[in-house]
């Protein structure tokens, strides 16, 4: 899709295939949708007790037809509890995930589509105008409307004591937010002066941007709207320091935590944290149907057990899970095959979209005097990457069912080139301990290890957020290697928050993660990934906070093909159309390849994906990856169902 292009999806009728998604819209779809709707039996009883609407008066008048042959699936039966299994409160988070309701998706094109929206325009990247659908309504049956849109801008985003005198990234272009507009009860309207490319993903995004909040809800814990003595005695009695901590606590639509809280997501948490099981029933107001009339979720409810992360792939193989991949790694494949006949499940891969499994991340703005120079040094960089025995650690740790790669795109995607793939990848001993003389670390000690420039031996540590033993056992196989280039690498494992402040400071070294995580990438989506843009970013994360925050911190960029690349992706928002954006593309995937700024050992590694033998709809193959594409989220979790669960 040419995101620079006029974008217009309005009144479709229901034989129009957009783009070979999913998604069917329109008046034509409506009146023909209303005359064969049928009641979900679990909601029967309250619709007979008037406590809800019927299914007809619960729709948009314009729901979202979801046509399942598409696919190669079809319509399912309602009914049933989906059990899943999670490490963490904070998991339930993944909920919002694979429910995958945004105001746009990703369609399987990889293009965006309305969703939640009815249509949507695009001019120039600049002006975007977004329509809801008429009689949308939140999970408790209050309208969804404009308002939702008005109260986020005017009373949450540009609010300093909700929103702390930041905003989203995604929301400024050219560091100024846009201009705001409720054209009418069902539009909204954000300009901006600069093109915003990257507005629109973010709404797709599996970790969206919400533009929007419960208004009718969130107004009686708001200072505008009440009383602020009351409000704030009130959030101090629930725990929280004033109106305004509370109000930010109880608004999270990304970590439902809130069951109180209206949401427009297919399940609805019922569980006031702290717990150790969480219930998601039904949203009897979502939006999307089935083309038979049958409003989704298939499924009743889904409930999530916490217990220790470790123990998951156990409980797992003793069918304590209807579907799971969460937690679990390929090594756990065989151990959870053994289980598939006793517990009545089977075992699933699926390919992961990420650019490397696991990736090393030199940082380049490491504090050491010593260390710091040689990390910017793409000599350095390039020798550890020639030195890593790629073929031995895909046979040893993936049984050769892996892809021996830099951190880039995959095979079969528009953006892969071999050459990226390839880049500084071949094992060549001798070439790596060329590079490293040629730096001038030619003095070996005792142990033949290489002198740094202050006569100390290169003793490299590289950090882990210490969560599993794959990185470690493939740590373990380059330190290996590295011997030989007479470098010795050491590991040191702490915890997640940790291991971020000490990469964030300065004092990592090197550091051990997975790689991009958007390798499935089109012309059309963000290569912020490969420039300087956060402080989250491994391998600068002080070049990358300092752009981030516009200057106020971090360190301005001293590597100047790092600024290069930021500057391309600079080009990249403001390019005409996709021949430009293809082209700025790969000048920097090639920089980033010849660069070496991240060493990437492997990818196209399998997930396993452990699925119920009652659970149907689920994809046998399919690609697992974050962004884009939500995990289960893709498939439409709501359109999974339980064979023998309907009555």
């Amino acid at each position: 899709m040419n995101a620079l292009k006029r974008i217009i999806f309005r009144n479709l009728p229901t034989y129009v295939l957009l783009a070979l998604s999913l998604i069917f819209t329109g008046n034509g779809a409506t009146a023909a949708t209303h005359a064969t709707l049928k009641e979900t039996p679990s909601l029967e009883a309250a619709v007979a007790a008037k406590i809800l609407p019927p299914v007809a008066e619960r729709l948009p008048k314009a729901p979202r037809i979801i046509d399942l042959g598409l696919s190669n699936r079809s319509p399912g039966k309602h009914g049933g509890t989906l059990k899943l299994l999670m490490g963490k409160q904070k998991d339930i988070r993944m909920m919002t995930v694979y429910g995958y309701a945004r105001l746009v998706i990703y369609d399987e094109n990889l293009d965006i589509v309305p969703d939640i929206l009815e249509s949507f325009e695009v001019e120039d990247n600049r002006i975007f105008t977004l329509r809801l659908r008429p009689g949308h309504r939140w999970s408790d049956g209050e309208p969804f409307t404009s308002e939702d849109f008005r109260y986020f801008w005017e009373d949450v985003a540009t609010n300093d004591a909700l929103s702390r005198g930041t905003m989203n990234k995604n929301l400024m272009a050219n560091n100024k937010p846009p201009r705001f507009e409720v054209i009418d009860e069902l539009t909204v309207r954000y300009t901006w002066d600069a093109p915003n490319p990257e507005f629109l993903p973010a709404l797709a995004g599996t970790r969206p941007l919400y533009i929007y909040r419960p208004a009718h809800y969130l107004k009686r814990f708001h200072a505008k709207y009440g009383d602020v003595d009351k409000l704030n005695a009130q959030a101090k009695a629930n725990g929280s320091r004033d109106w305004a901590a509370y109000h930010r606590r109880i608004s999270r639509m990304y970590r439902p935590e809130n069951p109180d809280l209206p949401s427009l997501q297919p399940w609805v948490n019922s569980t006031k944290p702290p717990a150790n099981r969480f219930t998601f029933v039904r949203n009897p107001f979502y939006h999307r149907v089935d083309t038979i009339g049958q409003q989704l979720p298939y499924i009743d409810r889904v409930t999530i057990d916490l217990g220790s992360a470790k123990i998951i792939s156990t409980k797992t193989g003793a069918g304590e899970s209807d579907l799971q991949a969460r937690y679990l790694r390929f090594d756990n494949y065989t151990f959870l095959k053994q289980g598939e006949k006793r517990n009545d499940y089977k075992v699933r891969l699926w390919s992961k979209a990420i650019g490397a499994q696991i990736a090393l991340f030199p940082n380049l703005n490491a504090e050491d005097k010593v260390w710091g120079p040689l990390l910017r040094d793409v000599r350095f960089r390039r020798a550890l990457s020639l030195a890593v025995n790629r073929r031995e650690i895909n046979q040893v740790i993936y049984y050769g069912l892996a892809n021996e790669s830099a951190n880039t795109m995959l095979p079969g995607f528009p953006l892969y080139k071999p050459e990226y793939q390839n880049a500084w990848t071949q094992f060549d001993l001798k070439a790596a301990n060329k590079l490293l003389d040629d730096i001038g670390l030619t003095k070996r000690n005792e142990n033949n290890l290489r002198l740094l420039p202050d006569g100390t031996p290169a003793q490299l540590v590289v950090e882990t957020a210490g969560e599993d033993t794959e990185q470690t056992d493939v740590l373990e196989l380059i330190r290996d290697s590295w011997a030989k280039i007479g470098i010795e690498l050491f590991t040191r494992a702490s915890q997640r928050d940790v291991f971020r402040a000490r990469i964030q400071s300065g004092q990592t070294l090197m550091s051990v993660w997975s790689g991009v995580e958007n390798a499935i990438a089109n012309p059309n989506m963000s290569p912020t990934e490969f420039a300087p843009t956060s402080g989250e970013q491994l391998q600068w994360p002080l070049w990358g906070r300092y752009v981030q925050s516009g200057g106020k911190s971090g360190q301005e960029i001293t590597d100047p093909l790092a600024q290069k690349l930021l500057d391309l992706y600079q080009s990249w928002r403001v390019a005409n159309d996709e021949e430009d954006r293809t082209e700025i593309w790969h000048k920097m995937l090639k920089i980033s390849a010849e660069q070496v700024y991240s060493i990437g050992i492997v990818n196209r590694t399998q997930q396993p994906v452990v699925v119920a033998n009652k659970l149907r709809n689920v994809p046998v193959k399919g690609i697992y990856t974050w962004e884009p594409g939500a995990y289960f989220g893709q498939y439409m979790m709501g359109t999974f169902w339980i064979e023998g669960a309907a009555k």
